[in-house]
Parts: structure tokens; C-alpha cells; sequence
């Protein structure tokens, strides 16, 4: 009599199965991750200039109505100077921070302004992520 013998194999991964898997995930994260980083870095810049943008019309609706600007970006919201021109607030919201946690740096003389954010260091210069953003 034959004894029909069926040969049993274990389901799984074997550990050097695991290890090679590992190894390429690993290998493919290093190679992803600087691209995704530098594309966040661009996405912030991306969002200071559009605050930056809507603050300027902002400021130049404010001058259009009151004759020049507010001394500081606080006018947009509120009537600093109880002016019966004014017609705000400018602004749907509160004055934004740069995506950076930063405020706007805002100098402004009665026919002009200007408008800038430091970048990721918060200080004035640098290059790269720390390079003062504004139109």
C-alpha cells in the first residue's frame, strides 16, 4: 500500500522575507522625504504671499476710503481714529500671522507701505526658508 505523502509547506514570510521589504521601504522613504519637505517649505512661502496680497488690498481699500493708511495692520479691524470715513473692517477675519507663527512687519507712511514677513527665522535677511517674503 502507497502512502500518498502531500507535502506541507508553512504560510508566512520568512524573516529575511521581512528584512529585504524593510530595506526597500527604507530606501524609498529616504529618497521621498526631501521632496516632500521642500515642497512644504514652498507651500508656506506659497501662503505669505497670498496673506500678503489680500493684506495689500486690504490696506488699499482702507486708503481709498479714509485717505491714507493706518498706522498699523490693527486699523483694518477696528477705527483707530473714530474717522467717519472708515468703512470696515477690511478684513474677514483677525490679521493673520505668517504661516510661520511670525507677524507681518508693516511700516507705512500716509501715501505708501510696506509689507513683509522674515521668513522661517523671523529675522530681516536670509536665504532659502529664512528669505523675507513680499510683493
Amino acid at each position: 500500500m502507497n502512502q500518498v505523502r502531500t507535502a506541507r509547506r508553512d504560510t508566512g514570510f520568512t524573516l529575511i522575507e521581512i528584512l529585504v521589504v524593510m530595506a526597500i521601504i527604507g530606501m524609498l522613504a529616504i529618497m521621498v522625504a526631501p521632496n516632500i519637505f521642500n515642497q512644504q517649505a514652498g507651500a508656506r512661502r506659497d501662503a505669505a504671499l497670498s496673506q500678503i496680497s489680500t493684506l495689500e488690498a486690504a490696506l488699499d481699500t482702507y486708503r481709498l476710503d479714509v485717505g491714507e493708511y493706518p498706522d498699523d495692520l490693527e486699523g483694518l479691524m477696528e477705527n483707530p481714529s473714530d474717522s467717519a470715513a472708515w468703512n470696515g473692517p477690511y478684513l474677514r477675519r483677525a490679521v493673520p500671522v505668517d504661516p510661520w507663527g511670525n507677524e507681518y512687519v508693516y511700516e507705512a507712511t500716509a501715501r505708501e507701505f510696506s509689507l513683509i514677513s522674515y521668513g522661517a527665522d523671523g529675522e530681516r535677511g536670509g536665504e532659502d526658508d529664512d528669505a523675507d517674503i513680499g510683493l
